[in-house]
């Protein structure tokens, strides 16, 4: 797991809007540490099967971005991943106020593949 705080250097569009791309480089890290865990090697991200952009995401919130390998191929690893907006500001408040939401909100789900080179695998438990 990731939790970021998106800044105003992260904004891309008016009224301070996070572009999608943002998450999909998240899920990326997120990737890496799941491949690290698993197989002691950064691996390649090859391709993401499906991206949904769920709601905006604006700078000052904070997103936790999370993974799982759901299937281990030879080289192959098969990952889901979920963006969740847990903290918003509150700039009608303050300046500086923001509120840690009751639920999360979705903004990000994406599913893709990864692949580590048999030679790079270190834990036994995959060779």
């Amino acid at each position: 797991m990731i939790r970021v705080r998106m800044s105003a250097k992260d904004a891309h569009y008016g009224g301070n809007l996070v572009d999608g791309a943002h998450m999909v480089h998240l899920f990326g890290d997120v990737a890496t540490e799941l491949l690290i865990l698993s197989d002691g090697d950064e691996g390649l991200f090859c391709a993401y099967d499906n991206i949904e952009f769920l709601a905006p995401v604006y700078a000052g919130d904070f997103i936790e971005a999370v993974g799982k390998i759901t299937h281990m191929g030879n080289t192959s690893r098969k990952m889901e991943f979920e963006a969740r907006k847990v903290i918003k500001p509150r700039p009608d408040i303050s300046d500086s106020a923001a509120d840690v939401l009751p639920e999360p909100i979705v903004v990000c789900r994406a599913t893709g593949t990864c692949v580590v080179p048999k030679q790079c695998q270190r834990n036994t438990d995959n060779k």
